[in-house]
């Protein structure tokens, strides 16, 4: 794995509405179509390994659903095509796409992932409990891996019981769960009524990796150098901006001109944002090489009771690396050039508080 790429898919559509959900919260739902500037080919070869430096994982996501965006099903197969390993956030109910994607050659569907939203209310109001598990055994039964994640709300507190029975059953083990969080709030706090430490004793019920090393993390000050805009980006897709991060600057476009290096530069010690609320992904893959943290394959597999895992061998293996192993790191003299540097380009830039929050919303500028 040379680097992560999380990309945001130009789209706040999408076929469920739950209460948690990020842009409701900010009240940014629309039913417009998405807006890309270039084709599928041209993002493809934009994001080529030659261009990025090797094989990354690229990690696909919308405002709304992933995959009511037609076009994705064949930028998946391209982004495959080019050797990556790509991973799919979706909430597992548009069917079409998934009988599209099983179609893929099995040697693509190895290096393909899904993280598999678990919208337990919503599903059941809208009776798509059965459909939604009938995508995870198709995909699975494809050769594709998928982690099932679960966003711990207050309101779905009485069900706990319910949703571990009907995980056990339906996928072989415990879903995992993440942490429901105030996107709407400078702080990036946790949504929800209790105090933190009744919170974890709530959702520690699960037993999930993921939970038990994110909730730790909340809340705590990152001020280590970090080498987010170089071993990792943020990149919208539809339009080629990239960011160092969440609350980072803004290193160009790289579609303007494909053929021109991309410009990457790590944000260091200057994070702006109250706490690293993606640790489970950009602390995980070890954007921050100097904290001893769990890998992708730690918080995304179960071993399920039939002795079956979520991952499959090809993933698991990707999911055990770092990216230092692939990444060098820079001495302390280099950092401190790099840190005046971004110093600089923070001033130049303007960040603030409410471009962290459109940052945390999805809506790259």
């Amino acid at each position: 794995m040379k680097r992560f790429l999380d990309c945001y898919i130009p789209i706040t559509t999408c076929n469920l509405k739950c209460h948690y959900c990020y842009i409701a919260q900010l009240n940014n739902f629309e039913n417009e179509p998405p807006k890309f500037k270039y084709d599928n080919e041209y993002i493809a070869k934009a994001l080529s390994k030659d261009r990025l430096g090797g094989i990354c994982l690229i990690n696909l996501c919308a405002n709304g659903e992933t995959l009511l965006v037609p076009r994705m099903v064949e930028l998946i197969k391209l982004l495959l095509e080019n050797g990556h390993y790509i991973s799919v956030v979706t909430n597992g109910t548009i069917t079409k796409h998934f009988d599209e994607i099983v179609k893929f050659p099995r040697v693509l569907l190895e290096r393909l992932f899904f993280k598999f939203s678990f919208h337990y209310l919503e599903l059941k109001r809208l009776n798509k409990m059965d459909e939604f598990f009938r995508n995870i055994d198709k995909i699975r039964s494809a050769g594709c891996s998928f982690t099932l994640e679960l966003t711990p709300s207050d309101e779905i507190i009485p069900y706990i019981d319910d949703i571990i029975a009907l995980s056990k059953e339906k996928v072989g083990a415990i879903c995992h769960v993440t942490i429901a969080r105030k996107d709407f709030d400078p702080q990036i706090g946790i949504l929800s009524k209790y105090s933190i430490e009744d919170y974890k004793k709530i959702w520690e019920k699960f037993n999930s990796p993921l939970f038990e090393f994110k909730l730790p993390y909340y809340y705590k000050k990152r001020k280590e150098f970090c080498y987010a805009g170089e071993w990792s980006l943020i990149l919208n897709i539809g339009t080629g901006d990239i960011n160092q991060c969440h609350g980072g600057c803004s290193l160009g476009n790289i579609y303007e001109d494909i053929n021109k290096p991309i410009k990457f530069l790590p944000i260091g010690c200057n994070c702006k944002m109250p706490h690293c609320f993606n640790a489970h992904s950009f602390l995980s893959f070890g954007d921050i090489p100097e904290l001893d943290t769990p890998t992708q394959y730690i918080l995304r597999n179960r071993v399920c009771d039939d002795g079956s895992e979520w991952l499959t061998p090809t993933f698991k293996k990707f999911f055990s690396e770092k990216l230092i192993d692939n990444n060098k790191e820079y001495s302390k003299e280099e950092q401190n050039k790099i840190n005046r540097k971004n110093k600089i380009m923070f001033i130049k830039q303007k960040i603030s508080p409410k471009r962290i929050i459109n940052f945390i919303g999805r809506k790259l500028k």
